[in-house]
């Protein structure tokens, strides 16, 4: 199978706009209707994968809480699959399940892998971060374990805990958007290493740091919003939102 993969070039960040974000969307719907097939067969590991976390949680709010918010992290490494369907249909190359998958599978020697290292690690730290800050306002009663209902969060010092938590988590979660929003295509499109791939995503945020907020609480807002209905909602929008990332990152970088 021909390898489609481009030179690095110099990674220039280009100058988005607001227009470049419906354009991609666009193109990403697109692109799922050509190929719906592939789009609902990654979602649905997503989908099969959510369920699983969330009935390891069932029963206990904070555990549901947490494995449900932490599930999006993973959804670009399957998100490779999406990219690729993509860079072929752009190409004007056949679609076959066996050459998206074998591209999946071959990605395990190159960068991806390093990339997804670097996310992992970074969630370990964003979970410690996170249970310090809970024993620093919850006081003693930490030492007991988190609270497993609703109601402990509504009292002065649970409503204190969820602001501290959504202002840090929101911030952990930016950085690491910035870091990927354009590194895991990039990975995939052209020969480079992770670091300089991350360097490029960080690069394109902070030459366009209005659109790609916008387009980080884009993905996160439609995301939500898929998960509502017991996750099927992610049948539509983890593909459309795939796509149209590759759409986005050809026109990120020059």
């Amino acid at each position: 199978m021909a390898d489609i993969r481009t030179r690095s070039g110099d990674l220039r960040p280009a100058t988005l706009h607001l227009s470049d974000l419906g354009d991609a969307l666009r193109a990403g719907w697109a692109d799922f209707r050509a190929a719906p097939r592939f789009g609902l067969f990654f979602a649905g590991i997503y989908v099969v994968a959510g369920l699983l976390l969330i009935q390891l949680g069932a029963g206990f709010f904070t555990w549901t809480l947490t494995l449900t918010l932490g599930f999006p992290l993973i959804a670009p490494f399957l998100a490779v699959g999406l990219y690729d369907v993509s860079r072929r249909r752009h190409a004007g190359l056949p679609l076959r399940f066996g050459d998206v998958l074998s591209v999946i599978w071959r990605e395990r020697d190159r960068q991806i892998p390093w990339a997804g290292a670097v996310m992992l690690i970074y969630l370990m730290f964003w979970s410690f971060v996170a249970h310090m800050l809970f024993a620093l306002v919850m006081g003693p009663q930490a030492l007991l374990g988190p609270p497993d209902t609703l109601a402990s969060y509504l009292d002065a010092t649970g409503v204190t805990l969820l602001v501290v938590e959504t202002v840090f988590g929101a911030a952990c979660a930016f950085l690491l958007f910035a870091l990927t929003a354009v590194s895991l295509p990039l990975l995939l499109d052209r020969d480079v290493d992770f670091v300089t791939a991350m360097k490029a995503s960080l690069a394109v945020t902070r030459a366009n740091p209005r659109v790609m907020s916008i387009w980080g609480i884009t993905i996160a807002g439609l995301t939500f919003l898929a998960m509502i209905p017991a996750l099927l909602g992610l049948f539509v929008v983890l593909p459309v939102l795939g796509h149209a990332s590759w759409h986005l990152y050809r026109r990120a970088l020059r």
